[in-house]
């Protein structure tokens, strides 16, 4: 038997009696409790949205400057009008959310030919949330769900406004590495985009990729163009932290830095320094054009909306911050401390030089007697950076993982700052570039560093927990409740995690006789590397808490580069191999057992072993649902996250409770 359904047809193009029309139960662009819609007299079918007639506006209510002069539906057909408004109550009373309705007017009857879901900006969808929780219409958990990570995101960072965007054309794509919209006058460096930035003149920062060195331009450029990198590249993790728009990989681009030109594949124009440019960051699209941006700005909704996401949530989340300032930042979006406080990142951007110059001194020591000197020297920058940190984060922890890269990132290229660092050493730059030399390795992110490098040279670690104990003995002093976690970076035995703790606990023994106050601190590890987390019983016999740094754990496992793996991941993607970026979201099948065995294992020796994840997955919506499933205690990401992981973090243990 075969089942057919025969449905005549209505004719909305049947002269001035008939009419075609789109509206939604509520404004989709603002949230507005107004019905909102548009229609067209004697017209049929796609006619509303085919952009070749302009369209009525519904109502009187929702008329704007651009269409007052046309008439509505409510003053031309008021039965009809007051038909169709009347159903679209009973539509939202039914499905209990904004609905998407089309309807067509035949000889003045109203037929309704469908309604779905509506489809609304993030502003919206956050207005239509708490006012349906205020009508009654809706629970908590369900205002909760009502608004998706990314449309939270949105809220957050100035947008290209979509209306101006329909009007360009996208000349290349690259990754979205940092969501929001950049528009600006090209530069080709950080000089010239600190320049611009002096006048107050909004400029996008074009690089083949960026290196601590260009931190100050970044800084000051409204978006970030690269041709290489990844998603956990060094241009995107930096504007993640600032919520700065940023793509990176955008391998189309051609760049020609001597005659200051850029131009992409596929697109015959050649552009110049102070040509226009506009960046989405959510979708890694490229414009030759000035497109307009909208400020999705906070309101006190944005503040109730997440005082209720915080009933439901069960993760901690904290961020990744390295500054004071950004401290502060997370803070007013709700972090519950510091997750990742990278010290190596004090002697990067602005008021770094002087730290940066007693680091780099240290760095071309020979002999252990130059190194106390130079390390003397550089304690009180470290001491001061981490003071100031711990005294914002007042009462919440702070983990600070000790210095991390290898050392030859470090070694000034220009020459004047070669010849600075000659004079302070009293040896010839000739003799800084044979130092330089000997620093470099040939695999350096799998060399002398982190863990390693405080195995080689003690002193440098003890400088650093010295730092962190004097800093928070002072602070103890002035009444405040410092809480310190001290991390270890870049650990494959459980041995080099005792190592540390010794010279640790000597450290912290000096320092509380000279202070007489008692210092209370927690040690760990970085997980990073697969076999710490296949040995994580044994680490938990010294650590007290693990932190899985995901970035070089996804690199370690997989064996990606994560600075290169945008030259081939669009390749995996497109052909079904991998189903997302490991880099953005967590490979549950690989990376994903290895967190979930290092939990089990280090908890199986370290009853209540505190764990987080501090590598970029911690904001990233879909992992937070897996991390909450394996019973991590916290995930921390970059400020401009913080929101985003606590909705998607209350929102993944709805799921799992409900």
């Amino acid at each position: 038997m075969i089942g057919v359904n025969v449905q005549s047809m209505v004719f909305g193009n049947m002269g001035a009696t008939s009419a075609t029309g789109v509206a939604f139960s509520r404004n989709p662009a603002n949230g507005d409790n107004k019905f909102y819609g548009e229609w067209l007299i004697n017209a049929q079918g796609e006619d509303v949205v085919a952009g070749i007639r302009t369209p009525n506006p519904l109502n009187e209510a929702t008329k704007t400057d651009h269409n007052k002069h046309l008439e509505s539906l409510e003053k031309a057909m008021p039965e009809v009008y007051a038909e169709l408004d009347g159903i679209r109550k009973r539509l939202e009373d039914h499905f209990h959310d904004m609905q998407d309705i089309e309807f067509t007017i035949q000889d003045k009857h109203l037929y309704m030919l469908q309604c779905r879901i509506g489809k609304r900006t993030g502003i919206a969808a956050l207005q239509m949330a708490m006012d349906m929780l205020d009508e009654g219409m809706i629970d908590e958990k369900t205002a909760v769900m009502r608004v998706s990570p990314v449309q939270l995101d949105e809220i957050l960072h100035p947008i290209l406004d979509p209306a101006s965007e329909k009007k360009a054309a996208v000349i290349a794509k690259g990754l979205p590495a940092s969501p929001g919209g950049a528009v600006g006058t090209i530069v080709f460096t950080s000089e010239a985009a600190m320049a611009a930035a002096a006048q107050k003149k909004p400029v996008i920062l074009i690089r083949e990729e960026t290196s601590p060195e260009d931190i100050e331009g970044m800084r000051a450029s409204a978006g970030i163009l690269t041709t290489r990198g990844g998603m956990t590249s060094h241009a995107a993790l930096v504007a993640r932290g600032w919520g700065k728009c940023c793509i990176v990989g955008c391998e189309a681009m051609k760049i020609d830095f001597e005659h200051k030109t850029v131009s992409f594949e596929g697109n015959n124009g050649v552009y110049k320094e102070g040509d226009w440019l506009s960046l989405n960051g959510a979708k890694g699209a490229v414009y030759a054009a000035k497109i307009d941006t909208m400020d999705a700005s906070e309101n006190p909704l944005f503040i109730r909306f997440m005082s209720i996401v915080d009933k439901y949530r069960r993760l901690g989340i904290r961020t990744n911050a390295d500054t004071p300032e950004d401290a502060q930042r997370a803070v007013s979006f709700g972090a519950e401390g510091i997750g990742l406080f990278r010290i190596e990142h004090m002697f990067y951007g602005k008021n770094s030089e002087t730290p940066l110059a007693k680091l780099r001194k240290m760095i071309m020591c020979e002999t252990e007697e130059e190194r106390v000197a130079a390390l003397a020297e550089l304690e009180p920058f470290i001491k001061a950076s981490v003071k100031a940190t711990l005294k914002i984060m007042d009462g919440k922890p702070v983990v600070f993982r000790l210095l991390d890269p290898p050392l030859h990132e470090f070694v000034p290229k220009s020459e004047d700052k070669r010849a600075e660092l000659a004079k302070d050493l009293g040896i010839s730059v000739d003799e800084v570039d044979k130092r330089g030399e000997s620093l470099h390795e040939v695999n350096p992110m799998m060399g002398h560093r982190g863990v390693r490098l405080h195995v080689t040279y003690p002193l440098i670690a003890e400088t650093q927990y010295r730092a962190i104990f004097t800093a928070t003995a002072e602070l103890k002093a002035e009444g405040l409740n410092p809480k310190p976690e001290i991390m270890i970076p870049v650990t494959v035995s459980a041995r080099e995690l005792e190592f540390q703790k010794s010279h640790c606990e000597k450290i912290r023994l000096e320092v509380e006789a000279q202070t007489r106050q008692a210092i209370d601190y927690h040690f760990g590890t970085m997980i990073e590397i697969p076999r710490a987390a296949l040995t994580a019983d044994r680490m938990a016999r010294t650590a007290e808490f693990f932190s899985f740094g995901t970035n070089d754990l996804t690199q370690m496992t997989f064996g990606f580069s994560r600075d290169d793996v945008g030259t081939f991941m669009g390749d995996y993607l497109g052909n079904k191999i991998l189903d997302a970026d490991p880099f953005q979201t967590i490979d549950v099948k690989g990376v994903g057992k290895l967190v979930e065995y290092g939990i089990t294992a280090g908890r199986s020796k370290r009853q209540g072993l505190m764990c987080g994840v501090c590598g970029e997955h911690g904001g990233d919506p879909d992992s937070i649902n897996f991390f909450n499933k394996i019973g991590l205690d916290y995930v921390s990401c970059s400020p401009f996250r913080v929101p985003i992981a606590r909705l998607a973090a209350a929102q993944a243990a709805i799921k799992q409770n409900d």
